[in-house]
């Protein structure tokens, strides 16, 4: 919102503000870090935008170079995990692949957590005429406690599959989409839709 406003007020401010933030020295696209852990392969990198009970919803802006709010959840609906997405891919809708990470406690907006795949979610996304496909991964914290024991979406309870789905569907009404959940497969078909997207 602030953007659109400058923009009305002050364009060439704004062209000037998004130039410079290309320019910073400091500024690293977090889109672009290394897919998989540097020293090992089977650990993938998450950027963590959501943490979990958050009604806000951060998404980040990689002209910028920061993490901005993007929107309010309603009251009575928060996200049940933290939510990012995985650098140095690209899904369907031209974003980085979406993550789902299962950790013990949430995680800050702008964390990078080494994780271990363990399934994805299958989904497809209406609005109007327009549908594309929009699966997320799967990942659990290489420090997890809580869910050291979870290897592969067989290993998660069926609640939490129906949790996840109901609150996709419910997420997506929000902006006028339907969500269809297109089923939950595990860690070889997740790693097989990773390499898919990498770029």
């Amino acid at each position: 919102l602030w953007q659109r406003g400058l923009a009305r007020n002050s364009p060439a401010l704004l062209r000037l503000l998004l130039s410079m933030a290309k320019k910073n020295s400091n500024h690293h696209d977090l889109t672009k870090l290394p897919t998989f852990d540097p020293k090992d392969k089977t650990l993938v990198n998450v950027i963590v935008e959501t943490p979990r009970g958050s009604r806000n919803k951060f998404a980040y802006d990689d002209e910028m170079g920061v993490i901005r709010l993007k929107k309010v959840l309603p009251p009575g609906m928060d996200f049940l995990y933290d939510f990012g997405f995985i650098p140095s891919t690209k899904a369907a809708d031209g974003d980085p692949l979406d993550a789902l990470l299962l950790m013990d406690e949430p995680a800050h907006p702008g964390t990078l957590m080494r994780c271990r795949l363990v399934g994805i979610i299958e989904g497809r996304q209406t609005e109007g005429k327009n549908s594309e496909r929009n699966d997320r991964l799967l990942a659990v914290s290489e420090h997890s406690l809580q869910y050291a024991g979870i290897k592969d979406a067989k290993d998660l309870d069926n609640k939490l599959l129906k949790s996840l789905e109901d609150f996709f569907v419910n997420y997506h009404s929000l902006d006028k989409e339907t969500f269809k959940f297109l089923g939950c497969k595990g860690a070889k078909q997740a790693r097989k839709a990773l390499e898919k997207t990498r770029r």
